[in-house]
Formats: structure tokens, C-alpha cells, sequence
């Protein structure tokens, strides 16, 4: 698999994947290096002396895939397919266009099968990692229900007020809380773990993120990766979901799920990484009430 930084941990997860390649293209993130930086003759050489002959493209809705087949052609890949709105010319030799609103998790099932890469009998095209560790040592016994506030987009984040109470009206419901996030993230799990959660800030790397979501009953999460990996390991979400982006392309997949947030709101599909309305009223109309109410809808489901 080739792939940027951020996407090397997600990749590294992946059941099936050999090897990983990690290369920081000038056109992909916030921050993208440029050409020079990203020594784009170094990726093609690379490439190239291992011989590949099949490449699949997976971008999400609004990425074109051509930079990337150019260079996959430059190294001398014969045959390539991805997901593209424009006209490839010679750089694809397989062009799939996604059917409208179609799930990115769907999509991407859609453009290998269009290349020819079928799921495997009994493969019912979940998301799927790699086994977790057991992570009873983190969290403690017990069940429990996972609150992870923090997003790498400012517009995807729930506020720490609301997430603290939150914390607090579900362990006065009887749930034991654990409350995860990023090494950069400390100050905010603190802050909402108060004296009521596990505060497992900066205490995960992916592979036990992946064990405490799987163990968990629920997780309350934004639009952001944790979501997706509960998803794969078959947790319910409760989803505060922004709609800077469509939830019908980015929800959490293939397990139960509950969306709050205002879909309508006048940021939808904007894909703001910052609140262009005050007050950020999508996300903040949402109140803590409503979480705990989701919570316990998820488990009343799920009995």
C-alpha cells in the first residue's frame, strides 16, 4: 500500500497489506510539502525497481486520482484503474465513476471490483483491522462507553463543555466512561474526563485504540478517524456528525449508529475545517441529554 504519514498508521492496520509504502504527495493535506520537498523522482524510481503491475487507485469524492496514476505510469505500472470524474487520457486504464451518493467505504469496494478484484466468498465488505491487543490493563473491568472529543478539524468537534457533560449525565446513568485521544490531546481528555472517566489521553497508540473500541458497548465520537475504526471493530457509534462533509458518504459503516447533528445547517458540504457559522450551532445544539439519550438506544438495540 502507498500512502501518506497520515494515512500510515490506518495502513499498518489493515489485514492483507504486505508492505507499506509512505511517501508525502504535494497535493494531499493541509500542510502538503512541495514537489521539490516531496522528491517525486525518488517515489517513481522506487516504484519502478519493484516492478508492479497492477495498481488501484482509492480516492475519496473530491481527490482526483491522476497525479498519482501519472506517476504509477511513469514507473512503468501497465495497468491502473481508479474512481475519476475526469477524462484520464492514458493514465487509467480503467475509469470507474461512483454511482451518486454512494458511500466512500462502497465506492472504493466498487472501483476494485471494477478493476476485476472481487470480495472473497463470505467477505460481506465490513471495514476489518487487524486482531486488537487486549486492553483490560488501560480501561479496567467492566463494561464501559468510550467518549473521544477531539477531530483533526476544528468544524468536526463537538465542544469540551458539552463533551464534559456528557461525561457526566452518562456515569450518573450508571455507565463507567473512558475517554480517549491523541498524544497532542491531553489537556482536552483531562478536562473532560474531570473526576468521572478513565482518561486515557495520549495513552493509545492505533493498535489499542483499536483494542479499547472494540471492548467498548458504545463510542460517542465526531466525524473523525476513531469513528471509522469502532466501525471496524464492530462498535456502535454515536456520531456527532458536522455535515461540512455528507454523512451519506462518511458515516460510520456497517455497524449501528446513531447521527445527531444538524444536516442542514447552511456550512453542509462546505468542508470547512473551521465553523464558518457563530456559534457553531450543528454541533452545539446538540446537548449532552441527547448523547446519553443515543446511548442508551445503541444499547437497547444491541440486547
Amino acid at each position: 500500500m502507498l500512502c501518506g504519514p497520515l494515512g500510515e498508521p490506518a495502513a499498518r492496520l489493515l489485514p492483507g497489506v504486505d508492505e507499506v509504502i509512505v511517501w508525502a504527495a504535494p497535493w494531499e493535506g493541509v500542510n502538503a510539502p512541495s514537489v521539490a520537498e516531496a522528491d517525486v523522482d525518488g517515489l517513481v524510481e522506487r516504484l519502478k525497481a519493484d516492478a508492479f503491475d497492477t495498481a488501484l487507485i482509492l480516492t475519496s469524492f473530491h481527490q482526483s486520482p491522476l497525479p498519482t496514476a501519472l506517476l504509477l505510469r511513469m514507473a512503468g505500472v501497465e495497468r491502473i484503474g481508479a474512481d475519476s470524474v475526469d477524462h484520464p487520457g492514458r493514465l487509467l486504464d480503467v475509469r470507474h465513476q461512483r454511482l451518486p451518493g454512494r458511500h466512500e467505504t462502497e465506492a472504493a469496494l466498487d472501483t476494485a471490483a471494477a478493476l476485476g478484484f472481487l470480495p472473497p466468498p463470505g467477505d460481506d465488505g465490513r471495514l476489518r483491522v487487524l486482531p486488537p491487543p487486549d486492553t483490560i490493563a488501560l480501561t479496567g473491568n467492566g463494561p464501559y462507553v468510550v467518549v473521544h472529543p477531539g477531530a483533526s478539524a476544528p468544524a468536526r468537534a463537538w465542544s469540551p463543555e458539552r463533551c464534559a457533560e456528557a461525561v457526566a449525565l452518562l456515569a450518573d446513568a450508571g455507565h463507567r466512561v473512558v475517554v480517549t485521544g491523541g498524544p497532542d490531546e491531553t489537556d482536552l481528555t483531562r478536562r473532560v474526563s474531570g473526576d468521572r472517566a478513565v482518561d486515557l489521553g495520549g495513552r493509545t497508540v492505533p493498535q489499542t485504540l483499536a483494542g479499547v473500541l472494540r471492548a467498548a458497548d458504545v463510542v460517542v465520537c465526531g466525524n473523525t478517524g476513531p469513528a471509522h475504526l469502532a466501525a471496524a471493530v464492530g462498535t456502535p457509534v454515536v456520531s456527532l456528525f458536522a455535515p461540512v462533509v455528507p454523512a451519506g458518504r462518511w458515516a460510520p459503516y456497517g455497524v449501528p449508529h446513531v447521527l445527531l447533528g444538524d444536516q442542514n445547517a447552511p456550512c453542509a458540504d462546505s468542508r470547512a475545517r473551521h465553523c464558518p457559522v457563530p456559534g457553531h450551532p450543528c454541533l452545539d445544539e446538540v446537548t449532552a441529554q441527547d448523547v446519553v439519550r443515543a446511548v442508551q438506544k445503541l444499547l437497547k438495540e444491541s440486547a
